[in-house]
Protein backbone atom coordinates (compact mmCIF):
# COMPACT_ATOMS: atom_id res chain seq x y z
CA UNK A 1 0.00 0.00 0.00
CA UNK A 2 1.41 3.35 -1.02
CA UNK A 3 2.11 5.66 1.88
CA UNK A 4 1.87 9.42 1.63
CA UNK A 5 3.36 10.04 5.03
CA UNK A 6 6.83 11.45 5.18
CA UNK A 7 9.74 9.05 5.65
CA UNK A 8 12.73 11.33 6.04
CA UNK A 9 12.24 12.50 9.65
CA UNK A 10 12.21 15.93 11.25
CA UNK A 11 14.97 17.56 9.22
CA UNK A 12 15.36 21.06 10.58
CA UNK A 13 14.02 21.25 14.13
CA UNK A 14 15.42 17.90 15.19
CA UNK A 15 18.78 18.62 13.64
CA UNK A 16 19.23 21.93 15.40
CA UNK A 17 18.56 20.20 18.71
CA UNK A 18 21.40 17.82 17.95
CA UNK A 19 23.61 20.66 16.75
CA UNK A 20 23.04 22.73 19.88
CA UNK A 21 23.70 19.76 22.12
CA UNK A 22 26.88 18.68 20.42
CA UNK A 23 28.39 22.09 19.78
CA UNK A 24 28.81 21.92 16.02
CA UNK A 25 30.02 25.00 14.16
CA UNK A 26 26.89 27.15 14.08
CA UNK A 27 27.69 28.82 10.76
CA UNK A 28 28.52 25.58 8.99
CA UNK A 29 25.53 23.74 10.35
CA UNK A 30 23.12 26.57 9.59
CA UNK A 31 24.31 27.01 6.02
CA UNK A 32 24.57 23.30 5.26
CA UNK A 33 21.15 22.57 6.74
CA UNK A 34 19.56 25.32 4.66
CA UNK A 35 21.02 23.76 1.52
CA UNK A 36 19.93 20.29 2.56
CA UNK A 37 16.38 21.47 3.15
CA UNK A 38 16.34 22.78 -0.43
CA UNK A 39 17.59 19.38 -1.73
CA UNK A 40 20.96 20.87 -2.67
CA UNK A 41 22.77 17.91 -1.22
CA UNK A 42 26.11 18.25 -3.02
CA UNK A 43 26.34 21.93 -2.07
CA UNK A 44 25.52 20.99 1.53
CA UNK A 45 28.36 18.47 1.51
CA UNK A 46 30.80 21.08 0.22
CA UNK A 47 29.88 23.40 3.08
CA UNK A 48 30.24 20.65 5.66
CA UNK A 49 33.67 19.75 4.29
CA UNK A 50 34.85 23.23 5.32
CA UNK A 51 34.36 22.46 9.02
CA UNK A 52 37.85 21.98 10.43
CA UNK A 53 36.55 20.29 13.58
CA UNK A 54 33.60 18.12 12.53
CA UNK A 55 31.56 16.53 15.26
CA UNK A 56 28.47 14.31 15.51
CA UNK A 57 26.13 16.97 14.15
CA UNK A 58 28.29 17.39 11.04
CA UNK A 59 28.49 13.62 10.61
CA UNK A 60 24.71 13.24 10.87
CA UNK A 61 24.00 15.82 8.18
CA UNK A 62 26.80 14.48 5.99
CA UNK A 63 25.31 11.01 6.22
CA UNK A 64 21.85 12.32 5.34
CA UNK A 65 23.25 14.09 2.28
CA UNK A 66 24.97 10.91 1.08
CA UNK A 67 21.75 8.97 1.71
CA UNK A 68 19.76 11.40 -0.41
CA UNK A 69 22.36 11.14 -3.17
CA UNK A 70 22.04 7.35 -3.16
CA UNK A 71 25.48 6.58 -1.70
CA UNK A 72 24.24 4.33 1.08
CA UNK A 73 27.66 2.91 1.94
CA UNK A 74 29.04 6.35 2.76
CA UNK A 75 25.83 7.14 4.60
CA UNK A 76 26.32 4.09 6.83
CA UNK A 77 29.89 5.15 7.56
CA UNK A 78 28.84 8.62 8.72
CA UNK A 79 25.87 7.47 10.79
CA UNK A 80 28.18 5.04 12.54
CA UNK A 81 30.54 7.95 13.24
CA UNK A 82 27.66 9.73 14.95
CA UNK A 83 26.96 6.70 17.10
CA UNK A 84 30.61 6.41 18.05
CA UNK A 85 30.28 9.87 19.64
CA UNK A 86 26.67 9.66 20.86
CA UNK A 87 25.86 5.95 21.25
CA UNK A 88 22.19 6.49 22.15
CA UNK A 89 21.23 8.81 19.30
CA UNK A 90 17.75 7.82 18.13
CA UNK A 91 18.05 9.90 14.96
CA UNK A 92 21.37 8.35 13.98
CA UNK A 93 19.97 4.85 14.52
CA UNK A 94 16.90 5.73 12.44
CA UNK A 95 18.99 6.91 9.51
CA UNK A 96 21.42 4.03 9.91
CA UNK A 97 18.47 1.64 9.64
CA UNK A 98 17.30 3.37 6.48
CA UNK A 99 20.76 3.18 4.94
CA UNK A 100 21.18 -0.52 5.78
CA UNK A 101 17.72 -1.15 4.38
CA UNK A 102 18.60 0.48 1.08
CA UNK A 103 21.84 -1.48 0.89
CA UNK A 104 19.87 -4.67 1.49
CA UNK A 105 17.77 -3.97 -1.62
CA UNK A 106 20.67 -4.55 -4.01
CA UNK A 107 23.25 -6.68 -2.27
CA UNK A 108 24.23 -10.30 -1.96
CA UNK A 109 24.41 -9.52 1.76
CA UNK A 110 20.70 -8.67 1.82
CA UNK A 111 19.87 -10.89 4.79
CA UNK A 112 22.69 -9.47 6.90
CA UNK A 113 21.96 -5.87 5.96
CA UNK A 114 18.22 -6.25 6.54
CA UNK A 115 18.94 -7.61 9.99
CA UNK A 116 21.10 -4.60 10.74
CA UNK A 117 18.31 -2.32 9.55
CA UNK A 118 15.82 -3.95 11.91
CA UNK A 119 18.23 -3.69 14.85
CA UNK A 120 18.81 0.00 14.13
CA UNK A 121 15.09 0.79 13.89
CA UNK A 122 14.42 -1.04 17.14
CA UNK A 123 17.20 0.87 18.88
CA UNK A 124 15.88 4.17 17.50
CA UNK A 125 12.49 3.50 19.08
CA UNK A 126 14.05 2.29 22.33
CA UNK A 127 16.29 5.35 22.64
CA UNK A 128 13.40 7.74 21.92
CA UNK A 129 9.87 6.32 22.23
CA UNK A 130 8.55 9.66 20.91
CA UNK A 131 10.46 9.47 17.62
CA UNK A 132 7.50 9.16 15.25
CA UNK A 133 9.56 8.50 12.13
CA UNK A 134 11.41 5.67 13.87
CA UNK A 135 8.10 4.10 14.87
CA UNK A 136 6.81 4.45 11.31
CA UNK A 137 9.88 2.83 9.81
CA UNK A 138 9.92 0.01 12.32
CA UNK A 139 6.25 -0.71 11.55
CA UNK A 140 7.02 -0.78 7.83
CA UNK A 141 9.90 -3.17 8.38
CA UNK A 142 7.82 -5.56 10.47
CA UNK A 143 4.97 -5.47 7.96
CA UNK A 144 7.04 -6.10 4.84
CA UNK A 145 9.99 -8.22 5.98
CA UNK A 146 9.68 -12.00 6.13
CA UNK A 147 9.77 -13.77 9.45
CA UNK A 148 13.30 -15.04 8.89
CA UNK A 149 14.47 -11.41 8.96
CA UNK A 150 12.49 -10.54 12.05
CA UNK A 151 9.38 -9.26 10.35
CA UNK A 152 5.79 -10.41 10.64
CA UNK A 153 2.24 -9.09 10.61
CA UNK A 154 1.80 -9.83 14.31
CA UNK A 155 4.81 -7.65 15.14
CA UNK A 156 3.44 -4.92 12.87
CA UNK A 157 0.10 -5.08 14.68
CA UNK A 158 1.80 -4.69 18.04
CA UNK A 159 3.79 -1.71 16.75
CA UNK A 160 0.62 -0.10 15.38
CA UNK A 161 -1.17 -0.44 18.70
CA UNK A 162 1.62 1.60 20.25
CA UNK A 163 0.47 4.73 18.41
CA UNK A 164 -3.31 4.21 18.67
CA UNK A 165 -3.78 6.87 21.33
CA UNK A 166 -1.13 9.41 20.39
CA UNK A 167 -1.77 9.33 16.62
CA UNK A 168 -5.20 7.83 15.91
CA UNK A 169 -5.30 8.77 12.20
CA UNK A 170 -1.86 7.24 11.62
CA UNK A 171 -2.98 4.18 13.55
CA UNK A 172 -5.93 3.75 11.17
CA UNK A 173 -3.56 4.11 8.21
CA UNK A 174 -1.32 1.36 9.58
CA UNK A 175 -4.32 -0.83 10.31
CA UNK A 176 -5.33 -0.38 6.66
CA UNK A 177 -1.93 -1.62 5.55
CA UNK A 178 -2.25 -4.66 7.80
CA UNK A 179 -5.72 -5.38 6.38
CA UNK A 180 -4.35 -5.07 2.85
CA UNK A 181 -1.57 -7.50 3.73
CA UNK A 182 -4.25 -9.97 4.82
CA UNK A 183 -6.22 -9.44 1.58
CA UNK A 184 -9.01 -7.76 3.52
CA UNK A 185 -9.97 -5.02 1.06
CA UNK A 186 -13.13 -4.05 2.93
CA UNK A 187 -11.16 -3.64 6.14
CA UNK A 188 -8.46 -1.59 4.43
CA UNK A 189 -11.01 0.79 2.94
CA UNK A 190 -12.79 1.18 6.28
CA UNK A 191 -9.58 2.10 8.07
CA UNK A 192 -8.51 4.57 5.37
CA UNK A 193 -11.90 6.31 5.50
CA UNK A 194 -11.66 6.44 9.28
CA UNK A 195 -8.22 8.06 8.98
CA UNK A 196 -9.74 10.79 6.79
CA UNK A 197 -12.51 11.35 9.35
CA UNK A 198 -9.99 11.68 12.17
CA UNK A 199 -7.76 14.13 10.27
CA UNK A 200 -10.03 16.03 7.87
CA UNK A 201 -7.51 18.81 7.38
CA UNK A 202 -4.62 16.58 6.31
CA UNK A 203 -4.32 16.25 2.51
CA UNK A 204 -2.15 13.18 2.93
CA UNK A 205 -5.06 11.19 4.33
CA UNK A 206 -7.16 12.05 1.30
CA UNK A 207 -4.29 11.04 -0.98
CA UNK A 208 -3.89 7.67 0.78
CA UNK A 209 -7.57 6.92 0.24
CA UNK A 210 -7.57 8.29 -3.32
CA UNK A 211 -4.67 6.05 -4.33
CA UNK A 212 -6.29 3.01 -2.76
CA UNK A 213 -9.59 3.70 -4.53
CA UNK A 214 -7.83 4.12 -7.88
CA UNK A 215 -6.07 0.78 -7.48
CA UNK A 216 -9.45 -0.84 -6.86
CA UNK A 217 -11.18 0.73 -9.82
CA UNK A 218 -13.07 3.55 -8.08
CA UNK A 219 -11.60 6.22 -10.33
CA UNK A 220 -14.33 8.87 -10.10
CA UNK A 221 -14.16 9.06 -6.31
CA UNK A 222 -10.37 8.97 -6.46
CA UNK A 223 -10.36 12.00 -8.76
CA UNK A 224 -12.72 13.85 -6.43
CA UNK A 225 -10.49 13.18 -3.42
CA UNK A 226 -7.42 14.45 -5.26
CA UNK A 227 -9.34 17.63 -6.02
CA UNK A 228 -10.17 18.00 -2.32
CA UNK A 229 -6.53 17.43 -1.38
CA UNK A 230 -5.43 20.12 -3.84
CA UNK A 231 -7.90 22.58 -2.33
CA UNK A 232 -6.55 21.86 1.14
CA UNK A 233 -2.94 22.31 0.03
CA UNK A 234 -2.76 24.21 -3.27
CA UNK A 235 0.40 23.41 -5.18
CA UNK A 236 1.71 21.00 -2.56
CA UNK A 237 4.36 18.94 -4.40
CA UNK A 238 3.49 15.66 -2.69
CA UNK A 239 -0.14 15.87 -3.78
CA UNK A 240 0.84 16.77 -7.35
CA UNK A 241 3.28 13.87 -7.57
CA UNK A 242 0.84 11.36 -6.06
CA UNK A 243 -1.93 12.27 -8.50
CA UNK A 244 0.39 12.04 -11.51
CA UNK A 245 1.74 8.69 -10.37
CA UNK A 246 -1.77 7.37 -9.76
CA UNK A 247 -2.90 8.33 -13.25
CA UNK A 248 0.17 6.73 -14.83
CA UNK A 249 -0.27 3.53 -12.84
CA UNK A 250 -3.87 3.35 -14.06
CA UNK A 251 -2.96 4.14 -17.69
CA UNK A 252 -5.17 7.23 -17.90
CA UNK A 253 -5.02 11.01 -18.21
CA UNK A 254 -1.55 10.93 -19.77
CA UNK A 255 -1.61 14.62 -20.74
CA UNK A 256 -2.68 15.68 -17.25
CA UNK A 257 -0.05 13.45 -15.63
CA UNK A 258 2.59 14.97 -17.87
CA UNK A 259 1.57 18.50 -16.89
CA UNK A 260 1.52 17.59 -13.22
CA UNK A 261 5.02 16.11 -13.37
CA UNK A 262 6.36 19.13 -15.22
CA UNK A 263 4.86 21.33 -12.51
CA UNK A 264 6.40 19.11 -9.84
CA UNK A 265 9.86 19.38 -11.37
CA UNK A 266 9.60 23.19 -11.27
CA UNK A 267 8.46 23.25 -7.65
CA UNK A 268 10.62 23.98 -4.62
CA UNK A 269 11.10 20.53 -3.08
CA UNK A 270 12.21 19.38 0.35
CA UNK A 271 13.88 16.13 1.43
CA UNK A 272 10.41 14.84 2.40
CA UNK A 273 9.20 15.03 -1.21
CA UNK A 274 9.82 12.25 -3.75
CA UNK A 275 13.17 12.84 -5.47
CA UNK A 276 13.26 14.64 -8.80
CA UNK A 277 14.80 11.56 -10.41
CA UNK A 278 11.64 9.58 -9.66
CA UNK A 279 9.48 12.28 -11.25
CA UNK A 280 11.76 12.38 -14.29
CA UNK A 281 11.47 8.61 -14.62
CA UNK A 282 7.67 8.81 -14.54
CA UNK A 283 7.73 11.64 -17.05
CA UNK A 284 9.78 9.55 -19.48
CA UNK A 285 7.34 6.70 -18.98
CA UNK A 286 4.26 8.81 -19.77
CA UNK A 287 6.00 10.45 -22.76
CA UNK A 288 6.74 7.17 -24.54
Amino acid sequence: MAAFRCRTMRTLAGFFVVAATLGASADVVTQATSLYDRTRYEDSLRVLAQDTAPDAADYLLTGKNHFMLGDYKKAVDFFEKVLAVTPRSSEAELWLGRAWGRRAESSAMAIVYAGRAREAFEKAVTFDPHNREAKNDLFDFYLNAPGVLGGGVDKAEAAARGIATERPAEFEFEEAQIAEKRNDSAGAEKHLRRAVELAPGEPGRLVDLARWLARHGHLAESDRLFEEAEKLAPGKPGVIFAEAKTDIENHRNADKARRLLQSYLQAILTPDDPPRQEAEKLLRRVSQ
